[in-house]
């Protein structure tokens, strides 16, 4: 039924959650699964860090660490690949979605809060957007 499973992570225990869940519906259908984390990169628009460029190294390394947690959830007997792009985590989801071809989208209900909240109205915007089937994890 599904041979290509995409998970978004922003690295949050609710997004493991979600991780997880994907995981194991890529073992019951020997689907790829592939994990991605959007960074929201943008500069600060006010105060006295108005127009600093984002720090690209600190949320690559950070985005890969957030990959590497989120593979080995999933677990080692899958074929895993992971994406890391830039720019609004939900049009990243969306985007990779098509790029790939996946047959489902797997996010959580909810994600991160505050400053470094991430996955907010992502599943709202991804069920709308989606060029597959959407599984919203209830992870709340």
């Amino acid at each position: 039924m599904y041979s290509k499973i995409l998970v978004g992570t922003d690295g949050s225990p609710t997004a493991g959650q979600a991780v997880r869940h994907a995981a194991e519906l890529a073992r019951t259908f020997g689907a790829e699964l592939v994990v991605l984390h959007g960074a929201k990169v943008q500069t600060a628009a006010a105060g006295a860090h108005a127009g600093v460029p984002p720090d690209l190294e600190g949320l690559r390394e950070e985005g890969a660490e957030i990959l590497k947690a989120a593979t080995d959830d999933a677990g080692a007997d899958l074929k895993v690949r992971t994406v890391y792009l830039e720019g609004d985590p939900a049009d990243a989801i969306v985007k990779q979605a098509k790029e790939d071809g996946a047959d489902l989208i797997v996010v959580g209900n909810r994600g991160m809060r505050g400053a470094r909240r991430v996955l907010g109205s992502v599943p709202n915007h991804v069920s709308h957007h989606a060029p597959c089937n959407v599984l919203i994890v209830h992870t709340t």
